[in-house]
């Protein structure tokens, strides 16, 4: 990616969101789904928690690095266990 002046981690972080969406998009058609309650206050579809998690995922990672001298890798284990009980549960 050279053309973009993109580090290697940059690439890998924007290619995992592509790949997210690709898969999410390629589920949906094969299996559209249903929007459900769980513990968010509003129905939601699966598109809509994955989306939802991804912000949250963003401000998970702003506050780890702006209020905490936490490790960013721990911020990077919360965000994918809230992003999993989300997926799930939310």
């Amino acid at each position: 990616m050279e053309w973009m002046v993109w580090t290697t981690p940059t690439m890998l972080f924007f290619s995992a969101i592509a790949a997210m969406l690709a898969g999410m998009t390629a589920w949906e058609v094969a299996s559209p789904s249903i929007e459900r309650k769980g513990f968010l206050p509003i129905a939601t579809t699966r598109g809509d928690r994955l989306f939802i998690g991804l912000l949250s995922a963003a401000y998970i990672h702003l506050l780890v690095v702006g209020f905490t001298p936490l490790s960013i890798w721990i911020a990077l284990g919360a965000s994918i266990l809230w992003m999993l009980a989300l997926m799930r549960w939310g």
